[in-house]
Formats: structure tokens, sequence, C-alpha cells
């Protein structure tokens, strides 16, 4: 079997055309929609999200600032320069680049976020309201993973869903998303860590699997029932190139699977865009 792809680039460029019509509508009531994206120090990995993240606000109309705070910046200063950029009515979304340089702590700095500004859909207000089954911004790499299930009819709804990695910005939110009772959930998941014996006996049994834990090839094509949908949502640099958590032999295997590059990462940055534009709505609705 030789496995289709599961290519995030048509998701992100139909969401971001979508994004980039309703951005002109504000614009012409006198809003231009911003994202403030706060990075701190001098990550090479991280300076390159932050660009593509600039570079698709611009494709969009939106504005971009570009917030840059050096290594030696504390907490405390990084903390305020997160409520200045809340009480600024200019900015309608902002991020903070993870990870942060050692000795931040970047969910203090989620903390000093405003609900009402959270473009990744991270803060425990917007996680909250997720659970809940009440409308807001949704985490942005289980919400572009879930627009990708949809543009390629791929119908979770009844299906064995295993994620293997339970952090807080993928695997729990993934599995509050497709577990809810909504468009594009209803699915029966599994929610896993690669620390847990013999954790392949549950992808084995599952109808799709997504794997998010930053270690290379880390799900082989023995830990894949034949036919099952695959998505990789964790990656590792190794030198200059991108190494995926999931095998290429995989594909052999799989009836769909996500391509190493142009996957999950491009339908992260165009679902933070969407919840930009959404943010940016509700402030002129409110206005």
């Amino acid at each position: 079997m030789s496995a289709q792809l599961l290519s995030g680039a048509p998701v992100a460029e139909a969401v971001g055309a979508d994004v980039a019509e309703r951005a002109v509508r504000l614009a012409r009531r006198g809003v231009a929609t911003t994202l403030a994206v706060v990075l701190v120090g001098d990550n090479p990995d991280s300076a390159t999200y932050v660009l593509k993240k600039h570079e698709a606000c611009a494709r969009t109309g939106i504005t971009s600032l570009d917030v840059r705070l050096g290594s030696s910046t504390t907490q405390a200063e990084l903390e305020a320069e997160v409520r200045r950029l809340n009480a600024d009515p200019g900015v309608h979304g902002i991020i903070v680049q993870s990870p942060l340089p050692s000795g931040l702590d970047f969910n203090a700095a989620l903390l000093a976020l405003a609900p009402s500004k959270d473009a990744d859909g991270l803060h425990p207000e917007s996680l909250g309201r997720l659970a809940l089954g009440l409308p807001g911004a949704l985490p942005a790499t289980p919400a572009g993973i879930s627009a990708m299930f949809e543009f390629h009819g791929i119908d979770v709804a009844g299906r064995h869903v295993a994620i293997v990695g339970r952090g807080p910005t993928l695997g729990r939110p993934l599995s509050l998303l497709l577990s809810a009772k909504r468009r594009g959930g209803n699915a029966i998941v599994t929610l896993l860590h690669s620390e847990a014996p013999a954790w392949e006996r549950f992808t084995r049994q599952a109808d799709i699997v997504v794997v998010g834990v930053g270690k290379p090839n880390i799900l082989t094509p023995d830990a894949v029932r034949p036919g099952a949908v695959v998505v990789s949502a964790g990656i590792t640099w190794q030198g200059k190139k991108l190494v995926p958590d999931v095998a290429p032999e995989v594909a052999e295997v799989a009836s769909w699977v996500t391509p190493r590059l142009g996957g999950v990462g491009v339908t992260t940055v165009a679902m933070l865009l969407a919840n930009t534009i959404s943010l940016a709505e509700r402030a002129a609705g409110a206005a």
C-alpha cells in the first residue's frame, strides 16, 4: 500500500483565503487586524517559526508586530511586556513563542496574557471553554489537525483515534476536540504517552494515529494497523534537517500519512491566523 499524502498546504490556503476576506471587511470598518509575536532570546529554530508566522500574516492582510526581547530578559520583564500588549487596543492577538530561554516560565507568561487576546488558544480559559464545549479560541495545532481531517474527507466519528503525546499544546486538547459532540468530533480517543509500556499495542488497534512527542521515527510500520490514517505532529531538528515522529516506511502501511514538510506545521499557522481574525472581530463587535 502506498499512502495518500494528508497535506496541510491546501487546508492552510483555504483558511488563509477566508482570513484575508474577513481582514478586508474589518479594514473597511477602520480595524487593522494585528497579531503581536513575542520572541525571547536568539534560538534560531524559534526565529524561523516566527518568520513563517509574519510571512503568513503578510499574505492574509494581518499586521504583525515583531516583539523581540533579549536573552537576559527576566520573568517580570516578560510578563510586563505581555501586559503592555494586553492594554494596547490596536493589538487583537498575542502569542509568546516557545520554548523560552532557560529560567523563564512559559506558563506564568501565558497566565499574564488576556484571554481575549489568546491567539494560540492555550490560555487556561480557552482550554476550559474547549472542555465545556463553549465557543472560543481553539489550540492552533489540534484545530489544524481537525481541519485537515475535514478537508480531506476523513470522518473521525465513531472511529478509534490513538494520540501519542499528552502535552497541553497537542495531545490533551486534541483528545477533547476529537471526542467532543460536534462536527469533526465524536471519535473514540485513547490518549497515550511514549513512556507507557508497550504503547504500540494501542496504536495497532487504531483507525487514526496522531504522534506528537518529538522523538524521531518513534512510530514504525509494525506499530500501525494496515490502512490507518497517520499524522506526525512532532519534529526534531537533526542538524539542518527536520525529522518527523513517524518513520517514512509507515507510508507503505497507512492509507493516509502527513508529508515531512507541509503537514501539521502549516495548518498550525493557519489556525493561529483564524484565531486572530476571530478575536479582532469580537473586539470590533464589542466596541
